[in-house]
């Protein structure tokens, strides 16, 4: 389902639509970076110029999951997120974006209020803080692990095995 998603080379115009793949975003205020799956363009007078485009386009940004709707918010924060890096690179107000879901093959409009935004800027500052302290929190094996694309390097792996040392783990993982 991502393949097409993260395929950088894209750029799709469809009339007053113009869809950005794989497009790299950060934020400096945040000191986050990532990569969107989709950034879609729709043409708005309340928007921006566009290289390469005429007239002014606004950014939606689309992430794609491979599983279903979750009760927690980590993928509207992971979205709120790449919405504020697009804000502070275009310097454009983004009010909403949408997550893809493959199992129900739908969309799910998310809006980024102020107390998402606030709990995206404390969870950064709390994942600066870790790091800061070298502290990697441990992580739990859960049924959603399943549906995860980083699942076949993920930590919680290292519990199962028991007896593998962290340096045979990365030796395995990291080649």
């Amino acid at each position: 389902m991502h393949n097409k998603a993260h395929d950088g080379e894209a750029v799709e115009k469809r009339g007053d639509l113009i869809i950005f793949r794989g497009l790299k975003v950060r934020s400096a205020k945040l000191g986050i970076t990532g990569q969107c799956d989709i950034v879609e363009f729709h043409r708005n007078s309340n928007g921006i110029a566009l290289m390469g485009f005429e007239g002014l386009w606004h950014p939606y940004p689309v992430e794609y999951k491979r599983g279903k709707s979750k009760l927690e918010d980590c993928d509207k924060l992971q979205l709120c997120a790449q919405a504020v890096c697009l804000e502070e690179m275009l310097c454009v107000r983004i009010d909403s974006g949408a997550l893809y879901y493959g199992e129900p093959h739908k969309r799910e409009k998310v809006t980024f209020t102020q107390e998402l935004r606030k709990e995206l800027e404390e969870s950064v500052i709390s994942m600066h803080e870790m790091f800061k302290r070298q502290y990697t929190p441990k992580a739990k094996k859960k049924k959603s692990c399943q549906s995860c694309s980083i699942k076949d390097v993920c930590l919680p792996k290292l519990g199962e095995a028991g007896k593998t040392s962290v340096k045979e783990y990365l030796e395995v993982h990291l080649v």
